[in-house]
């Protein structure tokens, strides 16, 4: 009976160590950290769809010299490739023009001026690598460590791990923006779901126009005090619920109607721009109510102020398998200012040093044309942008061959990506395990490896 009740309900078997008190459920089950922490929260700038590696940060000059003829068929043969399978694969140069930018003077696409003015504040990620050719899965796997569904998520993974800072907020936020120019992919919740681990550490999505969160405010009748004396009593009834059955999801639907009270007086002052200063929101590009990227990174330095551990804003529709031209300049008019503004806005209030920015989507586009004027999907090769939190300042790490087809120097893969991030919260990603099916289970699965010669 006990085994069986593990395969159906194996949340009441996972995570035990966090639900043995509300002191080590406050303050995570890595406490002490594993080692001294470089950061203490984290913002990923996460571009769903696929950046293209070639029209941003990677420059080839060989692509230029042969476009228009054969790729080499030696890169090619026996590998993987999304929709371009079976068909001719030509070089396809890059579509806007590179420029030197800061002291080492980096080759960055002309088109992304604002990140090129802080790159002596960036390191430069040019080897990243994936596993998963399609959208669903590259998500699933750059999100959870894993191509299986149903695992948690590196944001529920660090808030289990440290805990939270805040009490008014949830640990994990999640902000979705679409802009122009490309294909929006969609972006399922499970990519901020806590799996098998309790679901008090899954993400919580605020909304970018509207009520930020669902029935945020009481209904006609109804003030605080009536409804915080609801809460008391819906809370002591599931506790005594909890005496009988001991399912640790009482418990975590205890302190999640608790956090939605907290909420319905801290999330709208956060969510209200209208105070924020006029030429902080011009260095943002920001209209309050628009719902844009930029609106959202200036949201990201709002909650990383009052305590949330891990911001996750998805940008959708980098996703370019036709005119990648136009695409690209509607996408660098949406994201150049507002990455910059948010790297520099930290960096003046104090925060960059202990908040690891990250900017990346889940795989990167063929140096191959697709229908003469985009680009498919591509796993061997692509590019990520890191500052703060303990990340050498100024740096590129890695490179892809001359085509920008594969990584072929310090090639990083998602779980070396994900043991360096939690390696900069003070986790080490061996020791951060929880018991499920009788295995060990980790964000970084059975691989990853801390990428040291990126960390100050």
């Amino acid at each position: 009976m006990i085994a069986l009740n593990s395969l159906l309900t194996p949340k009441m078997f996972a995570a035990d160590a966090a639900q043995k008190s509300s002191a080590m459920a406050s303050h995570g089950v890595v406490n002490p950290l594993h080692h001294p922490a470089k950061a203490k929260r984290v913002i990923f700038l996460y571009q769903a769809g696929g950046p293209s590696h070639l029209e941003t940060f990677d420059y080839k000059p060989k692509l230029v010299a042969l476009n228009g003829k054969p790729m080499p068929d030696s890169l090619t043969k026996g590998q993987q490739i999304a929709q371009l399978q079976g068909k001719a694969l030509i070089c396809f140069a890059p579509q806007h023009t590179f420029e030197r930018f800061g002291k080492n003077g980096e080759m960055l696409c002309s088109l992304f001026p604002r990140i090129g003015s802080i790159v002596d504040d960036i390191c430069i990620v040019r080897s990243m690598t994936t596993e998963q050719i399609n959208h669903d899965p590259a998500h699933t796997i750059m999100n959870t460590g894993s191509i299986i569904t149903g695992r948690p998520s590196m944001g529920s993974w660090v808030i289990y791990g440290l805990g939270a800072e805040t009490e008014n907020l949830p640990g994990f936020v999640v902000l979705v923006s679409t802009g122009r120019g490309g294909q929006a992919q969609p972006i399922a919740a499970r990519q901020w779901s806590a799996g098998f681990l309790p679901s008090k550490f899954q993400g919580v999505k605020f909304n970018s126009v509207g009520d930020p969160v669902l029935y945020i405010n009481n209904p006609p009748g109804v003030n605080a005090s009536l409804q915080k004396k609801s809460i008391d009593a819906i809370n002591a009834l599931n506790k005594v619920e909890y005496g009988t059955l001991r399912d640790p999801e009482i418990l975590t639907r205890v302190s999640q109607y608790e956090m939605a009270f907290r909420m319905q007086t801290s999330v709208p002052d956060l969510m209200d721009m209208s105070k924020e200063p006029a030429n902080v929101l011009d260095m943002y590009g920001a209209k309050p109510g628009d719902g844009s990227f930029a609106s959202n990174c200036l949201l990201a330095r709002k909650l990383a102020e009052r305590g949330v551990r891990f911001i996750q804003l998805y940008h959708r529709d980098w996703d370019h398998h036709s005119s990648i031209k136009a695409g690209i300049e509607y996408k660098a008019a949406e994201v150049d200012r507002a990455t910059s503004a948010l790297i520099t806005d930290l960096k003046q209030r104090g925060m960059l040093d202990d908040t690891l920015v990250i900017w990346g989507g889940e795989f990167g586009r063929t140096p191959m044309s697709q229908g003469g004027d985009g680009r498919d999907h591509h796993i061997k090769g692509f590019t990520y942008l890191m500052a703060g939190g303990g990340i050498k300042r100024g740096i590129s790490y890695g490179t892809t061959d001359e085509f920008g087809y594969a990584a072929q120097e310090n090639p990083v893969t998602v779980h070396d990506f994900h043991a360096t991030m939690l390696w900069q919260l003070g986790i080490d990603h061996k020791r951060l395990t929880v018991k499920y099916q009788g295995m060990d289970a980790r964000l970084t699965g059975v691989a990853g490896d801390v990428v040291k010669d990126i960390l100050v």
